[in-house]
């Protein structure tokens, strides 16, 4: 183990797996400039003890029994604005990245990562970088260039979505807290933005174009 220096770089892990987090332990330990300051194996314990030691970063797994990595960060953000936050994980959907970075995160790894990349990621982030895995930077990408040629308000995106599933006025106004009315202005919106006159259109130049 490295003897404590207060130029490590300390590193809180969360990961209920033991021998996953026992060997990111030894190598965080056993490379020169880092120092494992904590591990947790679930949220509760992370969210009541991290806050004590401050470290400057915390790798968290994002299936977590009861209270989710995702929310663990959105926890510990609040009281350690300074520290960043790498999600560690095997899950690669969308919604498990954006929902990680909406709560905090700064980098987002796959459980792949070799340790040499997984120790130049913690530098990187603490040296104000956001470390991502490859796969995982191209969704990110992707959805920017997504976002930049999308000429649609985030609502107007969430109801075109449901449109292109299926959903109708009143299921749409339901999932959204709305009124029907609502509802039906967004989709007058839709059209006019996308050049269209029909649902049947709406739906085709949504799928073609990547807007939802």
């Amino acid at each position: 183990m490295n003897d404590k220096n207060t130029n490590n770089i300390t590193v809180a892990i969360v990961e209920d797996d033991e021998e996953i987090k026992n060997l990111l332990t030894i190598i965080i330990d056993g490379s020169p400039g880092f120092e494992c300051s904590q591990n947790y194996a679930n949220c509760e314990d992370a969210v009541k003890n991290i806050p004590k030691n401050q470290p400057n970063v915390v790798l968290m797994d994002i299936d977590l029994p009861r209270i989710s990595g995702i929310e663990g960060v959105r926890l510990l953000k609040e009281s350690l604005p300074e520290t960043d936050f790498i999600m560690l994980t095997i899950k690669e959907d969308d919604d498990s990245v954006f929902n990680s970075l909406a709560a905090g995160a700064t980098g987002y790894l796959l459980k792949d990562t070799p340790p040499v990349l997984l120790l130049q990621s913690i530098k990187e982030v603490v040296q104000g970088g956001s470390p991502m895995s490859p796969m995982i930077a191209r969704k990110v990408l992707d959805s920017f260039r997504k976002n930049l040629k999308s000429p649609l308000t985030e609502r107007e995106t969430e109801v075109l979505k449901r449109l292109c599933e299926g959903e109708n006025y009143k299921t749409i106004a339901g999932a959204l807290f709305v009124s029907g009315n609502t509802v039906r202005a967004h989709i007058k919106n839709i059209y006019k933005k996308l050049h269209v006159n029909t649902r049947a259109a709406a739906v085709s130049k949504a799928i073609n174009e990547n807007l939802v």
